[in-house]
């Protein structure tokens, strides 16, 4: 379901795929190739929440934020909250993960399953990231980097099978 907020409509590119199950409201601009599935709330009643290409946003995740930027290539897991600043190009945020307010994520980071990245924190580029609260534990190998950019590219290709599903 796509709604407007107060005259703001979300702006959704045409080779994106927003499931009809997913709710996406207000001030929300998503990018090319990107994919919104099933029970997915994205609540843009503040700034510009900006989505960019080839992002995926799994099942049951709430993306919420003012002026939050997730830049390209980025997975976001299942069930994941996402009410932070900025997540950097290629990194993708584990199952369960919660991302907090006034943080942001580098790019290429990889945030494990259940982690919680508290308010007020950076993490820098190339980081993995667990824990409760998520704290630095090393950098991502080049094979997760390639791991996390293969997983936003097949996310890709199985959102146009639904997408020419008419789904």
């Amino acid at each position: 379901m796509i709604r407007s907020l107060r005259g703001i409509e979300p702006q959704i590119a045409p080779t994106a795929w927003v499931s009809e199950f997913a709710y996406v409201v207000g001030n929300v601009v998503i990018g090319e190739y990107a994919s919104v599935w099933p029970g997915v709330t994205i609540r843009g009643d503040g700034d510009v929440i900006t989505i960019g290409s080839h992002v995926n946003i799994q099942e049951g995740s709430v993306v919420h934020g003012d002026g939050l930027v997730i830049e390209d290539y980025v997975s976001i897991g299942h069930c994941v909250v996402v009410h932070g600043d900025r997540i950097g190009a290629g990194s993708l945020l584990g199952n369960n993960c919660t991302f907090l307010t006034e943080s942001t994520i580098g790019r290429e980071c990889l945030i494990a399953a259940n982690s919680v990245v508290l308010s007020n924190v950076d993490i820098p580029d190339r980081s993995f990231v667990t824990g409760v609260p998520g704290s630095v534990k090393r950098p991502v190998t080049d094979e997760q980097i390639e791991q996390m950019r293969e997983t936003a590219e097949h996310l890709v290709e199985r959102a146009a099978w639904f997408k020419e599903s008419g789904l």
